[in-house]
């Protein structure tokens, strides 16, 4: 770290120039203290203006505004703290008999669609790929879905990625024994 911000430090403020000795980890420090400049000039209104002229740029670029906008929305939605939809991952057939599709549970059906669907509907949002801030709503008895094991972040992130990054769990060749007696299930059903 030295030896890389050592030497942009101008002459005239670097207490090696006029210090008998060299200080070790005077380039952490330096990294450090700047970093959290850094930070406190992104967190005024300054730094907002700066992030905005920021985002204004990437949206005036027609496939970035595209994905950065996606992007940016479903981070908002999904990791916002104060959000309680989409605590659950979940798989569900959709959108034919045999083929299933990632989903996030939203909420427990209320009033008319819980009344038609069953007691125990939930409220499912199949996001499209790989613009995950569109997708279907479906309505459908809990029964019907299979959990899954992986965190909200991992689905996103394999959704956004037209399924290319694979979360840890899901790459396994051992099917959970949960998720194999759930599909054997749908399948007699069906």
């Amino acid at each position: 770290m030295d030896q890389v911000i050592k030497p942009l430090i101008p002459a005239q403020y670097n207490p090696e120039s006029y210090l008998p000795f060299a200080l070790p980890g005077l380039g952490v420090v330096v990294a450090v203290v700047g970093l959290t400049l850094l930070g406190a000039l992104a967190a005024n209104f300054f730094g907002r203006t700066l992030i905005g002229m920021g985002e204004r740029l990437l949206n005036s670029v027609p496939l970035v505004r595209n994905v950065y906008g996606a992007v940016k929305q479903i981070a908002e939605t999904v990791f916002s703290s104060r959000q309680q939809s989409f605590q659950e991952v979940v798989l569900v057939e959709f959108p034919t008999k045999g083929s299933y599709a990632v989903g996030f549970v939203t909420a427990a059906a209320q009033g008319e669609i819980r009344d038609d669907v069953g007691e125990d509907a939930i409220g499912i949002f199949v996001p499209t790929t790989p613009n995950p801030t569109s997708g279907f709503l479906l309505y459908t008895p809990r029964e019907r879905v299979m959990p899954l094991e992986m965190s909200v972040e991992e689905a996103a992130k394999m959704i956004i990625s037209f399924g290319l990054v694979t979360p840890e769990g899901l790459a396994r060749a051992d099917v959970p024994e949960h998720i194999k007696e759930k599909a054997a299930q749908l399948d007699k059903k069906s």
